[in-house]
């Protein structure tokens, strides 16, 4: 949104959208500063999901999906702090291939063909990644995403109801829990713009949207290891660290 009064370093606005929050308020080097520095607990969080995932020696697939949260957050601090077209496709290309690895880690344990899955899925992210650096969908590309997101709800669901360990529910409830909140967050901040940009503090409703979303994935990613482990036969158990992040720790049979 315009309106910052200070100069902007990477010339005018390019990006076909924008949030609710006034470009170069604080700095000429970054155009939606809350939207920009409120990636950081998604980073954070997925950095600490990767360093469990390495020091217990998980599935390669989660080590991969935390790393992927992270790419995704570095490239959305990247598109809100220049608000260029060429940097809106580091956030909303990486929004697609994490969509792809959830979908892979979610059906592939039940899925016969194993070789078909990954392949498929590879080839439909490298041709959305050409197709998306040449055109702009728009509100087509948000259409999208959601039916990726609601790929997902079946099998999460189902995993869900398969899980008796109440620790793993509370994660999935949890789970839910943030991406409603963080999902009317985005809403009120598209919604009620003009209405927002009159108060004398702006809510910030993209950025808490960030925010929520940071902790969405991170107890998605969470829950999925915990379900993962079961099936593996891993004795999983949901722990806190210093009596408040959950994590998964787990005891490998010596076989494996």
């Amino acid at each position: 949104m315009a309106g910052g009064g200070i100069s902007s370093f990477w010339g005018p606005v390019t990006s076909t959208t924008e949030c609710c929050e006034k470009n170069y308020a604080y700095s000429s080097y970054i155009a939606e500063f809350h939207n920009t520095i409120s990636n950081i607990p998604c980073i954070v969080l997925a950095l600490v999901g990767l360093i469990n995932a390495l020091r217990q020696r998980f599935e390669k697939r989660f080590s991969v999906l935390h790393i992927s949260n992270m790419i995704l957050a570095i490239g959305s601090m990247i598109f809100h702090a220049t608000l260029q077209r060429l940097q809106q496709q580091s956030d909303e290309t990486p929004m697609v291939w994490e969509m792809l690895l959830y979908l892979y880690i979610l059906y592939s344990p039940d899925w016969h063909y194993r070789s078909t899955m990954p392949i498929f899925l590879f080839l439909y992210g490298a041709a959305f990644a050409a197709v998306h650096s040449v055109a702009c969908f728009g509100a087509g590309f948000r259409v999208h995403y959601v039916i990726l997101c609601l790929l997902c709800v079946p099998r999460m669901y189902k995993y869900y109801i398969h899980t008796q360990d109440a620790s793993a529910r509370r994660l999935a409830k949890m789970y839910v829990a943030t991406l409603l909140i963080g999902t009317f967050c985005w809403l009120f901040d598209r919604v009620f713009c003009n209405e927002i940009s009159s108060w004398p503090v702006n809510p910030q409703g993209h950025a808490l949207w960030h925010v929520f979303m940071g902790f969405n994935s991170y107890l998605a990613n969470t829950f999925l290891m915990f379900c993962r482990a079961q099936q593996r036969g891993w004795s999983p158990r949901v722990v806190h660290f210093m009596g408040a992040l959950p994590f998964v720790k787990i005891e490998k049979p010596k076989a494996q």
